[in-house]
């Protein structure tokens, strides 16, 4: 399994917006898309993609099945929408969102539709988000090893979630960074712009290259076309050990993705 280390994530982008956004980033060299059920972006995306002309085949899709499609009447029913929307056959990876909410439908019964739909061949990979250890642990427990892909958290230099990527790496899961910015506090972190200065580069593309030598895939979205295209040169951005260090020390469990009606008890 593979998942591209550098997609476009379409959080909170909507209508003409995002349709520009995945546009822009087509054009200038992205492949990835990052898109959910519940971001209502869907059908957008599929109407840039058809009209990119882009062989299917050179394009890696993600979406996520959202917590009121997870019994198993819903789960392959609304993913077999999502790829109308979508104006494709399958997706490359299908990631289940969050846990269920006071675990309503338990973890057994959406992994065992998701790897359902993997067999039905409307998605290549599957895997999760926002999941604990032991929602991780779960999981396999379930679908057995080496079958999830990735699980996509939210991890920037403020919230660096060590345990659940110790646990991911050692069952081979890749992680899949999400708010890798911090909502662009990290754009403003002295430290960070200390070591841009040093490689004459910017503030993105050092915490993203950062992310990146770590051996997470990163999915940064943005409005405008110059940032997509310079967030990707981050892919080229060496940095020493001594950046490495520097950036891991602002650990400080700075959450910022924390709907009560959704999350789970945190890994501390």
């Amino acid at each position: 399994m593979s998942i591209p280390v550098f997609g476009v994530g379409t959080f909170r982008l909507q209508g003409q917006v995002v349709e520009d956004s995945v546009r822009n980033a087509l054009e200038v060299g992205y492949r990835a898309i990052d898109t959910a059920q519940i971001y209502g972006n869907e059908a957008q995306i599929g109407h840039v993609l058809a009209q990119s002309n882009i062989d299917r085949r050179d394009l890696f899709i993600t979406t996520k099945i959202w917590t009121t499609n997870f019994s198993k009447d819903k789960l392959i029913p609304s993913l077999k929408e999502s790829l109308l929307k979508l104006k494709t056959d399958y997706v490359d990876l299908t990631l289940i969102h969050w846990p269920s909410p006071n675990n309503a439908v338990p973890v057994a019964e959406f992994m065992t539709e998701l790897v359902k739909a993997k067999e039905l061949g409307l998605t290549r990979q599957i895997g999760v988000s926002n999941f604990t250890i032991d929602l991780m642990q779960q999981a396999i427990d379930v679908v057995g090893e080496g079958v999830i892909a990735t699980n996509q958290i939210e991890l920037s230099p403020y919230l660096q979630n060590r345990k659940v990527v110790d646990f991911a790496k050692k069952h081979n899961i890749t992680i899949t960074s999400y708010m890798t910015l911090a909502y662009g506090k990290a754009l403003k972190d002295a430290v960070i712009q200390t070591i841009a200065q040093r490689h004459n580069a910017t503030a993105a593309q050092v915490i993203l290259a950062w992310a990146l030598k770590l051996g997470y895939v990163v999915i940064p979205s943005s409005t405008k076309r110059e940032n997509l295209a310079s967030n990707l040169l981050a892919q080229k951005l060496q940095l020493t050990d001594t950046d490495m260090a520097e950036i891991n020390a602002l650990e400080s469990n700075g959450r910022l993705v924390d709907p009560q009606s959704l999350a789970p008890v945190w890994d501390k």
